[in-house]
Parts: C-alpha cells; sequence; structure tokens
C-alpha cells in the first residue's frame, strides 16, 4: 500500500458527485480493508467498511454512498452484486471493482452492471483515489506487453463463465468441459 499521506483533495475534485465524499469499502481481506479505510480518510472520505456481500449491500441500503471501492470475490458471493445494488438506489455514484483474477470479461460484465472503473490487486490508495476522481475517459494506457496463450484461454473461459451469469454447469457444458476442471481453474489465479 502507497504511503497513506498522498496530497489530500477536497469536494472540488472533478469526479466527485454533488461534493459528496461518502465511501464505503467492501472487502474480506482484513489488513487490506484496515489500511485502504485509513488511507482513504486521510484523504478526506468519509468512510465505512463491510467485509462482506451481505454487509456491503445493507451499507447501500441505508445511505447510499457517492463511492464505492468492492472486491470482486467475498466469502459470501460476489462483488458485482453490491455494484448493481448501488447503481440500483445511487446511479450517479462512481464505483471500482478490485480483483485478484483480473480478466477482460470481468472488466466489462463490472463496468455493464454500474462501476466506474476496474483495477487489479494490488492496488494502492493512490490509484484508488486517482481512478474514483477521474473524468470519463480517462484511462491508463493499455499495457505493451501481450498476453500468453494461457492467459488468452483462461480469458475465454472467464468470459463464457460471466456470459452462463456464473453459472459453473452451464459453463461446463457449453465448453465441453468437466464441471470438476472447470471450478479448478476458476479457482486459480489468472495466468500472466
Amino acid at each position: 500500500m502507497a504511503d497513506a499521506n498522498g496530497p489530500e483533495t477536497g469536494a472540488a475534485d472533478p469526479g466527485c458527485p454533488d461534493g459528496d465524499r461518502s465511501l464505503i469499502i467492501i472487502d474480506d481481506d482484513h489488513a487490506f480493508l484496515t489500511r485502504l479505510a485509513r488511507a482513504m480518510e486521510q484523504r478526506g472520505y468519509e468512510v465505512r467498511t463491510a467485509d462482506t456481500v451481505a454487509g456491503g449491500i445493507a451499507l447501500i441500503e441505508e445511505r447510499p454512498p457517492a463511492y464505492a471501492v468492492i472486491d470482486m470475490r467475498l466469502s459470501d458471493g460476489n462483488g458485482l452484486d453490491a455494484i448493481t445494488r448501488l447503481n440500483e438506489v445511487r446511479p450517479d455514484a462512481r464505483g471500482i471493482i478490485l480483483t485478484g483474477y483480473g480478466n477482460i470479461a470481468t472488466a466489462v460484465t463490472a463496468v455493464k452492471l454500474g462501476a466506474f472503473d476496474y483495477l487489479a490487486k494490488p492496488a494502492d490508495a493512490d490509484e484508488i483515489h486517482a481512478a474514483l476522481v477521474s473524468r470519463p475517459g480517462d484511462r491508463a494506457p493499455v499495457p505493451e506487453n501481450p498476453m500468453s496463450a494461457d492467459r488468452v484461454r483462461w480469458e475465454h473461459i472467464q468470459r463464457i463463465y460471466e456470459a452462463c451469469s456464473r453459472n459453473v454447469s452451464e459453463t461446463a457444458r457449453r465448453l465441453n468441459m468437466h464441471r470438476r476442471t472447470l471450478q479448478r481453474i476458476l479457482a486459480k489465479r489468472a495466468p500472466r
């Protein structure tokens, strides 16, 4: 995690909906959650945290935040469910999906469900703050390193998995793959 004493910005941030600095962070990595919450508070955000999808949705429904940083895979479900709920109750909110399982198909799904941006872990507070307050169209340049063949295969599997609404059995059927083999692939980190 980067130094938490980075530059503070106030309500004049270009990405800040109506000057509201409310932020929820949903992540089941407690050490990361605590560090990120502290770092974002030092940047002027009013932070509330949860470590489950259910807890995050409860925070969203209690008082919809202007910003959200949500882990993709949580102990009780998928962070996309929280992004969907946030988009339903506060369409102007800026939600960022964080994941150690970064892939193009999931990024597209996250944006379609209302996420403003998508960052792969490890992401530090500076990167997250920059993504939250960036203007639409401001995106990092595309990396010059091409994907490996294993990564391309993994991306394809993830795309089909998302197209099947994260249904393992249907995805396995469409890929003509044994269900357990698919489960093992989905449980692994993305190849480089």
